[in-house]
């Protein structure tokens, strides 16, 4: 019989021997004592069991990162304890609790720890498909999500990470679609998941954070004709190539032109003052140049690059600039 996995989170030595030379009959036992160092252990060991023992660690910040170890799809199914004093535990119970699954006080022995761990791994029911192509789609570095109609059922860790979500349950897709008539979206995704066509392959622009847009292609794609209406939507935000094979099912058009109609009505065009900023940016120009070549003052212009940079949802001017070219929003000079 295969052992399962645990992983011990200490920095009292003494202890972990303890616990190893009581439960390595059942267990591959790893230890770690830094707490960075063991969530990159968990990624890669993806434990039955994380046993934290709050006992070693003095600094009441030393366990801030905690939510991290069930913040990936693979460490959810980890069975998370707690070892600490009364004091400790009622303050991470506050903290923590939708993430740790047991509390140990450190007043109870050996014994009844080791008991505890022995016990505590009892796996829950689940669908073994599903699970693997949750599992699978977590692995991709592009956003995904798993969608019924409008409403997310389950988004990859990728998808949580870009769009900066505090929040996840009760989300739907045209909470990230900046449209006026958001209906229209609802309606063309029921129409897509009740008819013949298997992919739809688009352009958008969605809602990233903070209000802020990005263009981008998505794929839709049905996983079967009769899954419960349910497909999943892939986010391309490189614009380089589209991530579902073209010659391999049919296409829904409708839903491929609400989209596109929905990025047309959120695009935005530059004003007359950030379009020559951007002109005089393309020669080369510095910020003293322009002020003197446009006749207002560097602070002034400075305003002007910060919303061109916020409203380019871009990290330096140079992405800015380089996103209106490629989208045609300023004329190229041409010396």
């Amino acid at each position: 019989m295969e052992k399962r996995q645990l992983l011990i989170v200490s920095n009292n030595q003494t202890f972990v021997n303890e616990i190893t030379n009581r439960v390595n009959a059942n267990f591959e036992i790893t230890s770690e004592k830094s707490i960075h160092v063991a969530f990159n252990i968990a990624l890669n060991l993806l434990p039955d069991i994380i046993f934290f023992d709050k006992t070693s660690y003095n600094k009441a910040s030393d366990f801030r990162n905690l939510k991290n170890f069930k913040s990936t799809h693979f460490l959810t199914k980890s069975f998370l304890i707690v070892y600490g004093s009364n004091e400790d535990l009622l303050v991470m119970k506050k903290r923590y609790k939708s993430v740790i699954d047991e509390y140990l006080l450190e007043q109870m022995n050996l014994e009844q720890i080791t008991s505890v761990i022995l016990k505590s791994y009892n796996p829950k029911k689940f669908n073994y498909w599903h699970e693997c192509f949750l599992g699978l789609f977590n692995l991709m570095a592009q956003p995904v999500v798993l969608l019924q109609q409008d409403t997310i059922i389950a988004m990859n860790d990728a998808f949580k990470k870009t769009f900066k979500l505090d929040k996840t349950e009760g989300l739907k897709l045209t909470d990230l679609v900046n449209i006026e008539n958001k209906a229209k979206v609802k309606t063309s995704l029921r129409n897509f998941t009740r008819g013949k066509h298997m992919k739809a392959v688009t352009t958008t622009s969605l809602l990233v954070h903070n209000d802020k847009l990005r263009n981008a292609k998505i794929s839709f794609s049905k996983l079967s004709r009769n899954i419960m209406d349910q497909f999943i939507m892939c986010i391309d935000f490189s614009g380089e190539e589209y991530l579902i094979d073209k010659k391999i099912g049919s296409h829904a058009t409708q839903v491929e032109k609400c989209f596109k109609d929905n990025s047309e009505l959120t695009e935005f065009s530059f004003t007359k003052r950030e379009k020559e900023i951007i002109s005089l940016l393309c020669k080369g120009y510095k910020t003293k140049e322009i002020s003197e070549a446009l006749f207002i003052s560097p602070k002034t212009i400075e305003k002007h690059r910060s919303n061109i940079i916020k409203r380019t949802n871009s990290e330096t001017i140079l992405e800015s600039v380089i996103y209106a070219i490629n989208h045609n929003l300023v004329d190229i000079p041409i010396s």
